[in-house]
């Protein structure tokens, strides 16, 4: 059954998807992450080549040519399904075939909207019997966006 972490508390969702990516890089783990739309696809393109000072995080489409072999998927559709390790949602809806994937991560912003939606993806996994962890990155004992661990196996 499908292990879902949300993550809460992030300014930003989109550079906390790239801490998760590296970590799921210095694991061996393969990542998808799912985006709303073309426009957030490329804006985490762009970030996830500038993330780090002195290296990129290589990821690339569902349907490149090299997404068989490429450790990060970042699209807003995810077909073909290039693995089934750990999904991260960046959207605002339950993802469509979460339930294929080891794991799935849901990061929440600081936004009431958003922390709203995300609430009710909670709310539906809870009444699916999925295990469920909340991990809030404000606190100061958990150390912030570097205590992500997510991908862990």
């Amino acid at each position: 059954m499908t292990r879902i972490d949300f993550y809460a508390n992030v300014e930003s969702r989109e550079r906390t998807a790239c801490t998760i990516a590296a970590k799921a890089l210095e694991r061996g783990v393969r990542l998808l992450v799912l985006t709303t739309d073309e426009a957030q696809s490329d804006r985490l393109d762009r970030l996830m080549w500038t993330f780090a000072q002195l290296s990129f995080l290589p990821h690339v489409r569902a349907a490149h040519p090299l997404a068989a072999q490429t450790p990060v998927i970042v699209d807003h559709a995810f077909d073909p399904l290039p693995h089934d390790e750990v999904l991260l949602n960046l959207t605002d809806a339950t993802p469509p075939l979460f339930s294929r994937f080891e794991r799935l991560v849901e990061i929440v912003s600081l936004d009431p909207d958003d922390r709203q939606r995300a609430r009710g993806r909670w709310r539906f996994y809870s009444e699916r019997g999925y295990p469920l962890a909340s991990h809030d990155l404000a606190k100061p004992e958990r150390g912030g966006a570097a205590a992500v661990r997510p991908v862990a196996g």
